[in-house]
């Protein structure tokens, strides 16, 4: 039993969704079919697959149901935060009615069957001391790390002794310094934090990498590990 994950598959099955994504770079191109053919060759039935966000192009639900349902037919049992593009997300109680092999990850934690491993998770947010981040981004941050909180309370209430976590965005401004999302995961004891948002060349650097503060950092955006699932454990 193995878990991977790869975020940013920003995916566009309906027909009325025009998002080709080809045109940010040969690592786009095809990317679709690109992961299904990784995805089927890596992840057995038993696997789990962390997704960290930027799911679907869709709008509404309605648009985003063809992407969800291509998902859920790749074998694993897929554990799914929210990103910034995924304007579809309703709320998580909504969403995890709908497949039985997918878990929207909202506020709460998971525990991987069979094992000792916990996920946890929420979107994130810019960091302070990034160049994008303006004052009204400080509500959000704020509310992102208590919903990180939220996640990392359930699985260290319940005695977790590995906890994976999951964000969509990087968990530190470009000049890679501490934030409320590094400190909380490493008072909590978390051992790695994957992460996507970033794209091309130049903003790779941008992300924190390997360790920090006795957390492992891995940059899993779909362009940055070039259609394969990254195996976590």
């Amino acid at each position: 039993m193995s878990i991977y994950a790869i975020g940013d598959l920003h995916l566009s099955m309906d027909e009325r969704i025009e998002k080709p994504m080809d045109i940010f770079g040969d690592n786009w191109k095809d990317h679709p079919a690109r992961v299904k053919e990784n995805w089927l060759k890596t992840v057995k039935p038993e696997d789990t697959v962390i997704i960290p966000g930027d799911i679907s192009w869709g709008l509404k639900l309605d648009e985003a149901m063809a992407d969800l349902q291509w998902v859920h037919e790749l074998p694993g049992f897929k554990v799914l935060t929210k990103g910034n593009h995924d304007l579809w997300w309703v709320s998580a109680g909504k969403l995890n009615k709908l497949f039985d092999d997918m878990l929207f990850l909202q506020n709460h934690a998971y525990q991987v069957p069979g094992t000792e491993t916990w996920i946890c998770g929420t979107r994130g947010w810019v960091c302070p001391g990034s160049d994008e981040y303006a004052p009204h981004d400080r509500k959000i941050y704020q509310r992102e790390a208590m919903r990180l909180s939220f996640s990392l309370d359930e699985a260290t209430a319940a005695g977790a002794k590995d906890i994976v976590v999951a964000l969509h965005y990087p968990p530190t401004n470009d000049k890679l310094q501490e934030s409320e999302f590094t400190r909380r995961m490493t008072e909590a004891g978390v051992s790695t934090c994957v992460y996507g948002h970033l794209h091309g060349a130049e903003n790779f650097r941008r992300g924190l990498k390997g360790y920090f503060n006795g957390v492992h950092y891995k940059l899993v955006s779909l362009d940055s590990v070039r259609c394969n699932l990254v195996q976590i454990r």
